[in-house]
């Protein structure tokens, strides 16, 4: 009966989950241009943040999240395939400036427009090539509506920390979606805050401290001088081309990346005694993947499970955990099996098998008829 009273059941979608997590966690802006499949984080914006703005288009967007960033308000927005492709750009540009700020992506069915009001998990490779250089972002994917509360919270504690931008990858299905959800589930949400330079000596915008991450002051204060640079530069945020300074900050990026991986990886991993085989997924596939998994497990199969919560950048974990078995099946609702490939190159070994769809979900006798085959 306690149980029961401690409840609290409501019937919800991850766009709600995701709008007020990030709330919570320190967003102050969301900035948007609508578009399906993430309309409803647009609309719910409305409601939530202190400051929402609606952009004439996606690029406007993008620059006018640099704009709050550069004032210490982190900034969200919500979009798809072809408000992203115009986003590029400018999150190339907040990278190098290191902003932080978080951009949801709702996947959709592709290429181009694609078919908007049906999801997929196609957009992988484009996140992984965002950035020119071979640079990649702290990308975070959402497998149920807890995820939706707490890689939201990740997310955006991650481009505060870190300076960064963040991508938070989605599917229409998890986010439009109602579903019977408990709330007392929910953690509590500490706030992230940005690391603010204290002290009256000269304040160099791009010189790190010892986690490789500069802090911060923003453009509203008078004490100091502060530049914000997208082209290659010093520590001071002068513009310079290939000077030894220069060049290290830009490998700074990625280094500061490297050294807290550890800090922003998040995954499951359900293990069983002598399992051989196991199944690597991710986003709303990894709703099917579990069901697989539990009907499996009542079968007598011996079989694991990995979540992928944290794509990018590829964390090493994954590599050291799939090494110890036999049989890899990678679910993923793509053509071609973008995130397989990813990790394992475009030939994988035979032991590494994937299941994939276009246009529909993938269902749980699919992973299953997989897992049990010969080949």
């Amino acid at each position: 009966m306690t149980e029961i009273i401690n409840r609290q059941m409501a019937f919800i979608d991850g766009s709600r989950l995701i709008t007020e997590a990030c709330v919570q966690a320190g967003a102050e802006v969301f900035v948007g241009y609508p578009i399906t499949p993430a309309n409803l984080l647009y609309t719910y914006a409305n409601q939530r943040y202190p400051v929402m703005m609606a952009a004439p288009d996606e690029i406007t967007t993008l620059q006018w999240m640099t704009g709050y960033a550069s004032l210490g308000k982190l900034p969200v927005t919500a979009t798809s395939f072809p408000g992203y492709a115009l986003m590029i750009e400018s999150i190339n540009m907040a990278l190098m400036m290191e902003l932080p700020m978080v951009i949801i992506l709702v996947q959709r069915l592709g290429p181009a427009t694609g078919t908007a009001t049906n999801g997929a998990q196609g957009d992988l490779t484009v996140v992984h090539g965002s950035i020119s250089g071979g640079f990649q972002i702290p990308t975070f994917c959402i497998s149920n509506l807890q995820d939706c509360w707490e890689m939201s919270t990740k997310a955006v504690d991650t481009a505060l920390k870190l300076r960064t931008p963040v991508v938070l990858l989605t599917s229409k299905e998890m986010i439009m979606t109602q579903m019977s959800f408990d709330l007392s589930k929910l953690p509590k949400i500490e706030k992230s805050k940005l690391t603010v330079f204290e002290g009256d000596h000269s304040y160099k915008s791009y010189e790190a401290m010892e986690n490789l991450v500069p802090s911060f002051l923003p453009v509203t204060q008078n004490k100091h001088q502060v530049r914000f640079t997208a082209s290659t530069h010093n520590k001071e945020g002068i513009l310079q081309n290939t000077t030894p300074e220069a060049l290290d900050n830009t490998r700074r990026l990625k280094a500061k990346l490297d050294l807290h991986q550890d800090d922003f990886l998040m995954y499951e991993l359900d293990e069983i005694a002598g399992a051989e085989s196991i199944i690597l997924s991710f986003d709303i596939t990894a709703q099917a993947s579990r069901e697989a998994v539990m009907q499996l497990r009542e079968a007598g199969e011996k079989v694991d499970l990995l979540v992928a919560k944290t794509l990018f950048p590829m964390p090493e974990k994954y590599q050291q955990i799939l090494s110890c078995y036999k049989k890899i099946i990678v679910a993923e609702e793509n053509l071609d099996g973008q995130y397989r490939h990813l990790l394992f190159g475009s030939k994988p070994a035979t032991h590494i098998k994937g299941v994939n769809a276009i246009g529909r979900m993938i269902q749980p006798e699919e992973i299953i008829k997989e897992v049990n085959s010969n080949g």
